[in-house]
């Protein structure tokens, strides 16, 4: 039977940590509550753009040189962006993220790595730690890791810009997104998406396959889709981005919770103990007593 002073601290502090666990859950349901407003607000806008860009696109196959919807016949330069939290204790959030990134690359981009042309951009400590030191021969992108200490359009957009003025300076020849898309607090899903070259559009078989959506373009057709293509990119991006941010938040509470439900369970096996570890010390010294008491009387 364990010390009575053994499990008297065991309690105390299972005790701690479970004031600790609270903290954190409810520091995260406060910040989720923001995270999640922002995604939710975001997600209308983003979906209708991407619903235009993806009409267009069908629309005008063939008819205009769109430099981001090309894809390259041979890739020899990819680039993996992998969008973690800075911070750990929220589950497995991380964890799969990292494993759609590197399924990613062994899947995809294997010779690449080896002949030392895969690009990895990582935005969190969490992917950047992980992807250091896993891919060694990668070319490295750390300069955005602490981009989630201000998650702000601005910061996004000079981050999604440099992307695709590679891609269009044929620096980068593909650049695939891992990130945590948010569902609830409770679900979080890791994805890898197709950032560039742009995914072809995908046609309905109950659509009429002779209809074809008719745009009037001002000033030029050429000119309007430089600039509105990448603005829906840089869009998209910024929605990867509050997703993850989201999507950690929303870990983070889940797994803070559990992690008080189950200090409270230690806390009464440990009670159950401490009270089993009195009693027999109780009884050994009534038997004790018991004992020198008929010894004296004997």
């Amino acid at each position: 039977m364990a010390n009575l002073k053994e499990v008297r601290e065991r309690i105390k502090s299972v005790s701690s940590t479970q004031q600790i666990t609270k903290a954190m859950k409810m520091v995260s349901a406060a910040k989720l509550r923001q995270a999640q407003n922002a995604i939710v607000q975001m997600r209308p806008y983003d979906k209708k753009l991407n619903q235009i860009l993806q009409n267009v696109l069908q629309a005008i196959k063939g008819d205009a040189n769109i430099a981001m919807a090309k894809e390259r016949p041979v890739v020899t330069h990819p680039m993996l962006v992998v969008i973690t939290s800075n911070r750990g204790l929220c589950g497995a959030f991380n964890t799969n993220i990292i494993k759609e990134g590197v399924a990613t690359i062994e899947e995809k981009f294997a010779s690449h790595y080896e002949a030392g042309r895969l690009h990895i951009m990582c935005i969190g400590k969490k992917g950047a730690d992980f992807f250091k030191k896993r891919y060694p021969k990668a070319q490295m992108h750390l300069d955005h890791v602490d981009l989630f200490s201000n998650l702000e359009y601005e910061s996004v957009y000079e981050i999604a810009d440099l992307l695709l003025e590679k891609y269009a300076a044929l620096e980068l020849d593909s650049i695939h997104v891992a990130y945590g898309r948010f569902k609830n607090a409770a679900m979080q899903f890791a994805e890898v998406h197709q950032f560039a070259p742009i995914a072809e559009p995908e046609v309905s078989e109950s659509a009429d396959q002779g209809a074809r959506a008719d745009y009037v373009f001002e000033p030029d057709k050429q000119e309007l889709l430089e600039d509105l293509i990448p603005m829906i990119m840089k869009t998209q991006f910024y929605r990867f981005c509050l997703d993850t941010h989201a999507s950690e938040h929303g870990a983070r509470m889940t797994a803070m919770d559990k992690a008080t439900e189950n200090a409270e369970e230690l806390k009464k096996e440990l009670r159950i103990t401490y009270n089993k570890a009195r009693q027999e010390a109780i009884t050994k010294e009534l038997s004790e007593i018991v004992g020198g008491a008929a010894a004296l009387g004997g």
